[in-house]
């Protein structure tokens, strides 16, 4: 079952295109290519975890789907409406195409296959996201990685691109403005930074947030900048926490923040499910 390439899978990839291919659509897909570029997708190599290949396969079905920058991001992962991106003339028509970008489509194949939404965030956040359990250099290539791992690229530090691993060298991407979802050659050249592994466990430090639209801050402060917006309960890691300014919502007050190392910002506790104060946590310096 591992490495089948079913006719169901080409079957919803064509159902999509008729779904979405429409608005801002510059050439329809043939049938015959949306036919043969979902039957070269699936589990490409044996030794993934059950919940890796439902991410695979919950990837294959969106092939023909379209690129749309920040399409995926919306309250609950699924695919959205996108954005224009004032740096590229090609995503002029993504507010009127229905679909993921790289991110909103990792982020949808693994709330597919495991349930919740536990990597939601961007491409940089998803990379050094507490759900990973193995990290892999570029300098290992494709050799140690398994069908359902993350490819990332970017350098300095950034993270500006992820993509599915499908075995055989090769991964399903969302790649950029005015294409589809596709199945795409591995490019380990460039800025390609490695891969991770995905093992949503709840691990030492690993809470969930409640609410909804609840935004972390650069400083354990309401007044300082905001930095990211969980649009649902998700899963972060906690470093560590510390009494600082007291906030009063959903009719409690508090003044434990919890400060969250992959998204660089801080939460106020009350927005964390469990005690005012979390149980194991240390105390931040």
């Amino acid at each position: 079952m591992a490495m089948r390439k079913t006719a169901a899978v080409a079957v919803a990839a064509l159902t999509l295109l008729a779904a979405w291919g429409g608005a801002g659509s510059a050439t329809a897909v043939a049938p015959a290519t949306a036919r043969k570029a979902a039957e070269a997708c699936g589990v490409l190599a044996p030794g993934a975890s059950a919940a890796a290949e439902k991410a695979v396969g919950a990837a294959c079905e969106q092939i023909g789907v379209w690129y749309t920058w920040g399409g995926g991001h919306g309250p609950q992962p699924g695919p959205t409406y996108g954005q224009v991106d004032p740096s590229d003339p090609d995503s002029a028509h993504d507010p009127e195409r229905l679909g993921f970008d790289c991110s909103g489509l990792v982020r949808y194949v693994y709330a597919r296959a495991v349930g919740g939404d536990p990597l939601s965030g961007n491409a940089y956040h998803q990379f050094h996201s507490p759900q990973v359990n193995q990290r892999f250099t570029a300098a290992q290539g494709t050799g140690p990685l398994l069908p359902g791992d993350l490819l990332a690229w970017g350098s300095g530090g950034s993270i500006h691109h992820i993509a599915i691993y499908l075995g055989a060298g090769k991964m399903v991407e969302a790649r950029e403005s005015g294409t589809r979802i596709m199945v795409s050659d591995v490019r380990l050249g460039g800025d390609y930074a490695g891969a991770v592994r995905i093992a949503p466990v709840t691990a030492p430090g690993t809470f969930s947030t409640w609410g909804t639209d609840v935004w972390t801050h650069k400083e354990p402060s309401t007044t300082s900048p905001r930095v990211h917006r969980f649009p649902g309960p998700t899963t972060v890691r906690v470093e560590c926490q510390k009494h600082a300014e007291p906030v009063t919502a959903e009719g409690y007050t508090n003044d434990a923040w919890s400060y969250l190392p992959e998204y660089g910002a801080w939460i106020t506790n009350i927005y964390l499910k469990g005690p005012a104060w979390l149980d194991g946590v240390r105390t931040c310096p």
